[in-house]
């Protein structure tokens, strides 16, 4: 076989990109993205085999287990091209080692694909496009399709070409804890963005009034003064300028101090109820008490809070 017939040409791995687009499409509980993975290598797979038999066995091949993170298969998508055209060309590369190394990196890449894309790209993009949605931008939805489509096509690409080039030296690279680290640092960034984002996405107040103080008279704007002003017809803007003058050095425009348990959770560490209630999510989720179990509970104590002048 000559080297035309078993070198891909940029054209057939671009067939190969589009086509892996769809690797969850046929998803399934018995071997997962194969059919998928499958239905991406067809086009490859032509070109590098014309013999009809060597075809076959070449997709059967293809159609044992797969399952990864859908955007992080395509490195190796690239890995098992560089490997077909290797077995193709005649060199000595049995199915076992193909299916072996598309089982090794699948394994890695996965954990690496959820914290960067679910845990924190996602997140980060929604809350974007949630801010601007809600000041009333028709652009919130438009930015976040376009923004994460644009990186997940680019990312797709590029990482198929790495294991393309590569090849079977991609698991070596991808080595020395590299794995490890990117995940950490994924993991890390994401939860600091969600904490930034608690407080903002999740409002909580407690009215509850705890104690009721009476202001001093001396301790009060005298409101009094501008009444009869008013009813005499001589508020002048010198009068105004002393209210306000009063208020800002710190006199009471009301004649009672009211302290409720808002304002002193905000004064102990504003925010501190949000994070609290995320806190005791995450922790009855590690508890393995069901999200459903979760979202009526809060519904619940909510509902009693309101009814009892706690939540407001």
């Amino acid at each position: 076989m000559t080297e035309k017939n078993y070198k891909l040409t940029k054209k057939d791995r671009l067939h190969v990109f589009w086509r892996s687009q769809f690797l969850q499409a046929s998803w399934n509980f018995e071997r997962m993205q194969n059919v998928g993975w499958a239905y991406a290598m067809i086009p490859a797979l032509k070109k590098l085999y014309t013999d009809k038999e060597d075809r076959a066995q070449a997709l059967k091949r293809h159609l044992e287990f797969f399952n990864t993170h859908p955007y992080v298969a395509a490195p190796v998508l690239g890995v098992t091209l560089t490997l077909e055209e290797e077995k193709a060309a005649g060199r000595d590369i049995d199915n076992a080692a193909i299916q072996g190394v598309k089982i090794g990196m699948m394994g890695p890449l996965a954990g690496v694909g959820d914290p960067i894309f679910w845990g924190t790209l996602r997140p980060v993009l929604g809350a974007f496009a949630a801010s601007l949605a809600l000041s009333e931008n028709f652009m919130g939805p438009i930015v976040f399709f376009v923004i994460w489509n644009v990186i997940r096509m680019a990312f797709l690409w590029y990482t198929q070409e790495f294991g393309y080039v590569q090849g079977g030296n991609i698991a070596q690279n991808l080595g020395g804890g590299l794995m490890q680290k990117l995940t950490q640092g994924a993991s890390v960034l994401g939860m600091f963005i969600m904490g930034v984002l608690v407080p903002r996405w999740t409002s909580m107040n407690f009215p509850m009034v705890l104690s009721r103080m009476e202001v001093a008279e001396q301790d009060q704007v005298n409101f009094g003064v501008v009444a009869d002003a008013v009813n005499e017809g001589l508020l002048s803007g010198d009068m105004l300028r002393n209210i306000v003058s009063e208020i800002q050095s710190g006199l009471s425009v009301s004649t009672e101090t009211v302290t409720t348990l808002q304002g002193t959770l905000d004064a102990l560490l504003p925010g501190i109820a949000p994070l609290g209630l995320t806190l005791l999510c995450v922790w009855l989720l590690r508890k393995k008490v069901s999200p459903i179990t979760i979202i009526f509970g809060l519904f619940i104590v909510g509902t009693l809070g309101y009814v009892l002048g706690i939540l407001g």
